[in-house]
């Protein structure tokens, strides 16, 4: 996914250089997130006045090139300083058009760059659209859908009807055009000093920074009279129906402002933990230093207001510390990351749960007919992985569906299903089409996120917040695990009343007990699994093997090794070894199996002897006394045993530092793997 990041210093004086460096550690901080190519756009003179001109810089690569280019600029005093300024900033992952400068972003409006956007999401009727400007004369040059948006802008803007047309006027008009999925950020030299920024079903956010007290904590929605505008026939009357004086500004005798647009928090926390979530279709635009919102017209349940919120975030958790790579801080994390998520939540004194984001929708849970949990990736895993222990504590049919394939099926939904959308990021694009698909027929919507204010938490009614932090690499670890638990603490919410239950839920409530040291030895064994990794590295493929509650495991570690090393690696269902997965056996093939005492041990023996019998030289995850699987096995990591529903837990953890360390080996970029964003926030 692209990184949004725009900075705006209202009567705070800024030289150059220091907006220059604002916006690179922006773009900076959402490296993480995937890209190809970077971009700025900032003003390219000193002068407070409406000749201001507007600078694009922009380049294909690392945003460290980026930050080389901008001090390469002919005629760009570093030490010029702003009084007033905003300059946005754009980290760009194609979709439409290869990796160049002239297809990065920001796009402009003209060659005298009148107009500069920066665009997060697909445009799905760009093509309609730059059919017809190009039939009103204007000429594109890029191969981009963003270039549609900044062209039309400027076409509402000579075709205005006033002088005095306001800045998010124009945005107003040009967004009512557009199809599909958008964060966007705006800037122009008729309206020096002044940032719109709009979105519609991708993410944004706005930080606020001012050493002065601010005139409000809720910011009013300001609503338009006029609708449905069509950019051959604009609307004359559109007006808003409260005084602007409802706007958020700093109360002082300089009124100074900061504020900071960001399609993440990790990109503002540094500069402020005081930050508004834009919701859909708000248009927030910020002109002499006052920050206004508004809407089109008004949906019923719409809020009115957006509440400066305070975040729970510190910059060292967006920080790498003692580690090599964010992707083996965040696996070591998993004791600190698996606690917090059951921290104020389980009574292990009195064997109790309690989530509080569940507790007002529990009658209509236990009322339910089937749980049907919907993600993509790592998240569809976590649900597998917790699709046995949640139909045995709660007595339902539990439907695990990758959401794409959900939608694609036009799966039937009813009022008396429950929907549990999970994603680490809480904007994944598929699990939000499908969340509102959900909605439309009557389910009760559940979500389970990483993010506070993402789309999918505020869009369910109720939910959980896995509280793991912040999680930087683009292969999700902790995110994993944490979703895992809160998943088994739903279950065991559901089943608190089950006398039947009651020495089954407290068999798993001990073993929650114990699960962050037992982490911690997982953890221990990682100069052993870099060893393993030092036989493995070289080979083309690599299968996973196990059952029952490791199934899921197989299909995560799996993953993990493909999406970091390149490398091609399947997780295959043991029972299912017979059906064609026994024909790539040899004593060439690296096959790694988990087999643990569960209730499906004798069928993983089962599954281990035909290996065996093939030539093959298993690697084995087992525990730490079982000695049927050591004795048949060329290499063995030995686990501590809890109990069989939280056992995935455990053995992921080693398949994390195995793609972990065969990665460094195979000398590629942990963190930032090829082709892959850590927000899929488009189909």
């Amino acid at each position: 996914m692209c990184g949004i990041f725009a900075y705006l210093n209202y009567n705070v004086p800024r030289t150059r250089k220091e907006i220059f460096q604002t916006l690179i550690t922006g773009l900076e901080r959402l490296e993480y997130r995937g890209y190809d190519s970077a971009g700025v756009a900032v003003d390219g003179n000193n002068h407070e006045d409406k000749e201001r001109h507007l600078k694009l810089i922009k380049k294909k690569g690392k945003v460290k090139a980026l930050d080389e280019e901008l001090y390469k600029q002919d005629g760009m005093d570093l030490e010029a300083q702003f009084k007033t300024h905003f300059g946005i900033a754009h980290t760009r992952w194609a979709t439409h058009g290869v990796p160049n400068a002239v297809n990065s972003h920001p796009q402009r409006s003209d060659k005298n760059n009148e107009f500069a956007v920066i665009h997060n999401g697909i445009i799905t009727n760009y093509k309609d659209l730059k059919k017809f400007l190009e039939l009103k004369g204007y000429e594109f040059e890029s191969e981009t859908d963003t270039e549609v948006i900044p062209k039309l802008i400027k076409y509402v803007y000579d075709n205005r009807e006033s002088e005095d047309i306001s800045f998010s006027t124009l945005v107003e008009r040009v967004i009512q055009q557009l199809e599909g999925a958008f964060a966007l950020v705006f800037k122009s030299t008729h309206y020096p000093g002044e940032a719109v920024a709009t979105r519609r079903g991708s993410p944004l956010l706005i930080g606020i920074r001012s050493k002065y007290k601010l005139s409000t904590e809720h910011v009013p929605i300001l609503y338009r009279t006029c609708n449905n505008i069509d950019i051959r026939n604009n609307c004359k009357s559109t007006q808003n129906r409260r005084d602007s004086s409802t706007c958020l500004y700093p109360v002082g005798n300089e009124k100074s402002v900061e504020y900071f647009f960001a399609s993440d928090a990790s990109a503002i926390i540094e500069h402020t933990n005081r930050v508004i979530f834009v919701e859909e279709d708000d248009i927030a635009s910020v002109a002499e230093g006052k920050l206004c919102i508004h809407r089109i017209k008004r949906s019923a349940g719409d809020d009115a207001s957006r509440v400066i919120q305070t975040l729970q975030m510190e910059l060292q958790q967006i920080m790498k510390g003692n580690f090599s790579a964010f992707m083996q801080k965040e696996i070591f994390e998993q004791p600190e990351s698996v606690y917090n998520t059951m921290r104020g939540r389980v009574n292990f004194e009195n064997n109790t749960v309690f989530v509080g984001g569940l507790k007002d929708h529990m009658k209509e849970f236990k009322r339910c007919r089937r749980l049907i949990m919907i993600g993509c990736g790592t998240s569809y895993h976590a649900a597998i992985a917790t699709r046995q222990v949640l139909e045995e504590l709660t007595e339902l049919p539990v439907m695990v569906e990758l959401a794409s394939d959900f939608m694609d099926r036009n799966t039937p939904v009813f009022r008396d299903d429950v929907c549990f959308f999970i994603s680490q990021s809480g904007e994944t694009a598929d699990s939000l089409m499908a969340l509102r698909y959900c909605k439309d027929r009557g389910a009760l919507t559940c979500g389970v996120t990483n993010t506070v204010g993402s789309s999918i938490s505020r869009e369910t009614e109720c939910g959980v917040h896995i509280n793991a932090g912040p999680e930087i690499g683009v292969a999700s670890t902790k995110a994993y695990t944490s979703q895992f638990v809160a998943l088994v603490l739903f279950g065991l919410m559901m089943s608190e009343d089950r006398i039947s239950l009651q020495k089954r839920r407290q068999e798993i409530i001990n073993g929650l007990k114990s699960l962050p040291e037992m982490i911690k030895e997982v953890l221990a064994l990682d100069e052993k699994i870099n060893d393993l990794a030092h036989e493995l590295y070289k080979q083309r493929s690599l299968l996973v093997m196990g059952r029952g509650y490791n199934y899921a495991t197989c299909l995560e570690g799996a993953l993990k090794i493909k999406e970091i090393t390149y490398m091609h690696s399947e997780g295959i269902l043991a029972g299912e070894l017979k059906h064609g997965p026994l024909a790539l056996i040899d004593k060439h093939m690296p096959v790694i199996m988990i087999i643990m005492k569960d209730p499906c041990f004798t069928k993983c023996q089962n599954a281990l002897q035909q290996v065996t019998a093939r030539q093959g030289r298993p690697i084995i995850l087992c525990s730490k006394d079982d000695n049927e699987s050591t004795k048949l096995a060329y290499k063995t990591i030995e686990l501590p045993q809890t109990v069989d529903c939280l056992q995935g837990i455990l053995s992921v953890i080693p398949l994390q530092l195995l793609s972990f360390h065969l990665a460094v080996l195979r000398g590629f970029d942990v963190d930032f793997p090829r082709n892959l964003a850590k927000s899929v926030t488009v189909e």
